[in-house]
């Protein structure tokens, strides 16, 4: 544990609800006021396909983008990011650089799959 955070139960880590999804759409997003991409992720037949912004400019093509299996956070409430409601929350990692590389889900996951 980091001086900065502190412990959280199991049950608070349980309720975090992170899915395994596949990017079907990605574009510029120039209405954000960090560059960024306006994303659509298909997270599987029970959450369906949700809009994400990501600050992933630095790393990523939005040809490049679309079938990448991400990983995501379906349970927060939506959040405005200038004119678009962002639904989920894609989940990346900074590099020594400062950029963000995304968390990909390996192998054959299935978009929906919940993280055990």
């Amino acid at each position: 544990m980091t001086p900065d955070n502190e412990a959280i139960s199991i049950d608070d880590f349980a309720r975090v609800d992170i899915r395994a999804g596949v990017i079907v759409a990605a574009e510029p997003f120039p209405e954000a006021r960090k560059a960024a991409y306006r994303l659509r992720v298909d997270c599987g037949p029970d959450i369906g396909v949700k809009r994400s912004s990501a600050q992933i400019t630095d790393l990523y093509q939005p040809d490049d983008l679309i079938g990448m299996r991400v990983m995501a956070v379906v349970n927060l409430p939506p959040r405005q990011i200038g004119p678009m409601m962002s639904e989920i929350l894609v989940l990346g990692f900074h590099d020594p650089q400062g950029r963000v590389v995304l968390a990909q889900a390996q192998g054959d996951v299935i978009p929906g799959a919940r993280l055990c």
